[in-house]
């Protein structure tokens, strides 16, 4: 069952995902909202647009489900809940998962569940939450057929970097996707790295488990597009981008550019012209 999901994730004719995440507003940070103010607009500006999947949390994934029709994109449904995200952070951190997170999943229609696995400085307490929610929710994906990615990041000292940053050191992106795979992830969303030209060793760490990369903090369209493009030659079975694409002022132009060059092998010059 679980490949049976897992198809409906994956391309068919490239074989990689292109997930746009919108789950930022599960993280009650304010700045986590723009673009997505209005999410029902936001979900039927994506579904026009036809990403592989749409990741989403609980609460919302009815805006993207309840949709007619049998084409729309897979559902990705983020069971935990974090606080771990603010310039400012509070006495304790905490990172929750969602009560019987793979029924709710299912009941929903998920293509797939995806949970966090942190490394914060200093903060070995959320580390070990995160792996509590891994274990208790592996068993119960590979009894109902249900894909598990594990998303690995890594983040850099709240107090130099000033806020949610990630760190792209691949010694310590490395071993943290390891990890995951280690504790059973079906699919791995893992941060890119500051050199984009390594990250062939992120992918060959995983063994065989599908690695989607991350979007992380809005940055220029060139940017994206070029590391997009030299993450797919890396070996990246795909994306799973938020910000770059929602916070975009052409949502809808951003994903078929990004969906040019993860499915039909463009580059990112050619993939720009949908920008405009």
């Amino acid at each position: 069952m679980k490949l049976f999901r897992l198809k409906r994730l994956f391309n068919a004719k490239s074989n990689r995902c292109f997930d746009v995440a919108i789950d930022h507003g599960f993280f009650n940070e304010y700045e986590f909202l723009s673009g997505i103010e209005n999410l029902g607009k936001a979900v039927a500006t994506l579904v026009e647009a036809a990403p592989d999947a749409i990741q989403l949390t609980i609460g919302q994934a009815p805006l993207l489900q309840s949709i007619p029709g049998r084409h729309k994109p897979s559902l990705v449904l983020r069971t935990d809940v974090a606080n771990v995200y603010g310039k400012e952070l509070p006495r304790a951190l905490f990172s929750r998962m969602i009560e019987n997170p793979v029924e709710q999943a299912l009941r929903m229609d998920a293509a797939c569940v995806v949970v966090n696995l942190f490394r914060i400085p200093n903060e070995p307490e959320v580390s070990d939450q995160c792996i509590q929610n891994i274990l208790k929710i592996k068993p119960e994906c590979d009894r109902y057929g249900m894909p598990l990615m594990i998303e690995p990041l890594v983040f850099q000292a709240n107090a130099g970097a000033g806020g949610y940053m990630v760190d792209g050191d691949p010694r310590k992106i490395i071993p943290l996707v390891r990890q995951a795979v280690e504790l059973g992830a079906d699919i791995i969303k893992a941060d890119p790295t500051d050199d984009v030209t390594v990250y062939h060793k992120v992918v060959e760490i995983a063994g065989g488990v599908p690695v989607l990369v991350r979007g992380g903090g809005k940055a220029p369209d060139t940017e994206i597009l070029e590391r997009t493009e030299a993450l797919v030659g890396q070996g990246a079975a795909g994306i799973v981008y938020g910000r770059n694409v929602i916070q975009h002022q052409n949502p809808a132009g951003m994903t078929k550019a990004l969906m040019a060059i993860v499915h039909d092998g463009v580059g990112a010059g050619e993939a720009a012209k949908f920008l405009n």
